[in-house]
């Protein structure tokens, strides 16, 4: 397994819509793993494959606290079919975003269909933080970013800081 580099605004692969991916196998797989790595070291508890520079319709979660309970969830093209009514805020942080926390509204639960790694059509319905983690991750495989969500005047501030930032590490 691999830790991958993460990439991070003002990459304009971030904005990209992700393909679907065709069939599970073993290079599907081994990206998982190699994306579990990934959110594991960051610490996150969400990471869409296109936050590694992959633009194919795969997210993993684990809200799990505690490392000895990990409890992964990977997912291939998730569809969330329905929402609930009901919204929840929360302060959603990003990888791809370092030090951006943005408070957003979503739906408290959703219900989600995928594949599962071994190629089966799943259905589940999630609530409170682990719904919030997967409207996320959707979000990045439609590239959405948490930063959408904010007045378009601390967008552009944002944006600002991270291109900055890019052409000093560049």
């Amino acid at each position: 397994m691999a830790k991958l580099e993460i990439i991070k605004l003002p990459d304009p692969l971030l904005r990209e819509i992700s393909a679907p991916v065709e069939q599970v196998d073993s290079n599907i797989n081994q990206l998982f793993d190699d994306m579990l790595d990934t959110m594991y070291a960051a610490p996150g508890i969400g990471l869409a494959a296109i936050q590694v520079a992959v633009p194919k319709r795969m997210v993993v979660i684990d809200i799990a606290d505690d490392p000895e309970k990990r409890n992964p969830l990977c997912m291939v093209n998730p569809k969330i079919v329905k929402r609930s009514d009901i919204l929840r805020p929360y302060e959603e942080g990003c990888l791809s975003l370092p030090d951006v926390l943005v408070d957003i509204e979503r739906p408290d639960t959703v219900t989600i269909e995928y594949i599962d790694r071994q190629g089966k059509q799943q259905t589940l319905e999630a609530d409170d933080i682990l719904a919030t983690a997967i409207q996320h991750e959707v979000d990045h495989l439609d590239g959405k970013l948490i930063i959408d969500f904010l007045s378009r005047l601390k967008r552009d501030i944002i944006v600002r800081r991270f291109k900055k930032q890019a052409r000093q590490t560049a």
